[in-house]
């Protein structure tokens, strides 16, 4: 994989779980990462789980990350983290959308256990849900003048592909799918590339909180869905997967990648 030095990238989301393994693999590369996040320093979230934005930055190479607080449910909040890499930099190479809240409610207790019936659940898990693609989108909108007048670029929408069961969770998923091939449709013809990322189960710190619902047993660590982020960015043939949502484990693959903290 070539170095990312010159590389500008801006990742969502990344003050823990796969945004944070995304930031240091980028960082790692090479890369300038500015990470987004609501949670500025340790002990300052609601949430009964570790990571910050400081932390983050601690934990990668010196100077190469940039925290910027912010809330995506706020919109302007997400326009101006925008502005400010493109202020800083003229352009932004790498966008990764990664925010996300809707396992937060599984750290709180809001939400219930993660087997529990939809029709059990508060009418609000319809809208934490839904809000993820909400918060691509106005990202991504607010990206794309940059983008197009490079004339170059990669958007990354981390996503899932799921079982049915829980419509919630898997309208949302589906709605992210279907923006990264509207984001090629859209931006393609002017050199930028789109793609889906889906990893499979991540030992996320509030995944690991609740690690008795699941098999951990072949989870993948943020850092492994990182590397894979950092492949995309340093491939000179990107655009092969232009417009298609492809699992870690494909890329992977591929690039000849594997898990460097695997679970356990």
């Amino acid at each position: 994989m070539s170095t990312l030095t010159d590389t500008v990238a801006l990742v969502t989301g990344g003050s823990r779980g796969i945004g944070r393994g995304i930031v240091l693999a980028l960082a790692a590369h090479g890369a300038t990462v500015y990470v987004t996040g609501r949670t500025t320093t340790d002990g300052s979230s609601a949430l009964p789980v570790g990571g910050s934005l400081a932390s983050t930055v601690a934990a990668a190479p010196e100077g190469r990350v940039v925290a910027i607080a912010c809330d995506h449910a706020d919109d302007d909040q997400s326009e101006a983290a925008v502005r400010q890499v493109v202020d800083e930099h003229g352009r932004i190479d790498v966008l990764v959308n990664n925010a996300w809240a809707g396992y937060e409610g599984y750290a709180t207790g809001t939400a219930g256990p993660p087997d529990q019936p939809f029709w059990e659940r508060s009418l609000d898990w319809w809208d934490v849900n839904q809000a993820g693609p909400r918060w691509s989108y106005v990202v991504t909108r607010a990206a794309a003048p940059a983008l197009v007048t490079a004339g170059r670029g990669l958007v990354v929408t981390t996503s899932f592909t799921c079982d049915p069961g829980d419509p919630a969770y898997g309208v949302a998923k589906t709605s992210s799918n279907r923006l990264v091939a509207e984001w090629q449709a859209a931006l393609g013809p002017f050199g930028v590339v789109s793609v889906g990322l889906h990893p499979g189960l991540v030992s996320t710190e509030i995944v690991a909180l609740n690690a008795q619902y699941f098999d951990m047993s072949q989870a993948q660590s943020p850092r492994h869905v990182g590397d894979t982020v950092a492949a995309l960015a340093g491939d000179a043939e990107v655009g092969r997967w232009a417009g298609r949502c492809c699992t870690v484990t494909e890329l992977a693959e591929h690039y000849g990648l594997t898990d460097p903290e695997p679970w356990g």
